[in-house]
């Protein structure tokens, strides 16, 4: 299975992003799937996740900003993140939604938010 994850760049804070991810390799419309974040000399944590049938949940911080989406279709996953702060700064990462058995990482992409 591979994950690819695209569209990260460098904003100004207030700013908008529009990350995609594509899935290859796998039935993707059976998993639950998520986005994560990895900040600069931080683990990797969940930022938003979708599942299956569409179900949505957010970290608390993300919750009003981000919209996490899903086209199984096209083997898609997108994450819309609007208000950007810097603290949202980091490398973002798709995978499944799950603590222990998740798909080998992509190279993720990487977001900077400039103050």
């Amino acid at each position: 299975v591979q994950l690819q994850a695209f569209g990260g760049g460098l904003v100004q804070a207030g700013g908008s992003l529009g990350l995609s991810c594509h899935v290859i390799g796998a039935n993707f419309r059976i998993y639950n799937m998520a986005w994560y974040r990895q900040g600069p000399g931080e683990q990797r944590v969940l930022v938003a996740a979708i599942s299956s049938g569409g179900s949505t949940r957010y970290v608390d911080d993300a919750e009003g900003r981000f919209t996490i989406s899903r086209d199984n279709a096209r083997r898609m996953m997108y994450l819309q993140m609007n208000s950007l702060k810097p603290e949202d700064t980091g490398v973002y990462y798709c995978n499944r939604d799950s603590d222990s058995n998740r798909f080998s990482w992509g190279k993720g992409t990487e977001v900077t938010v400039s103050s």
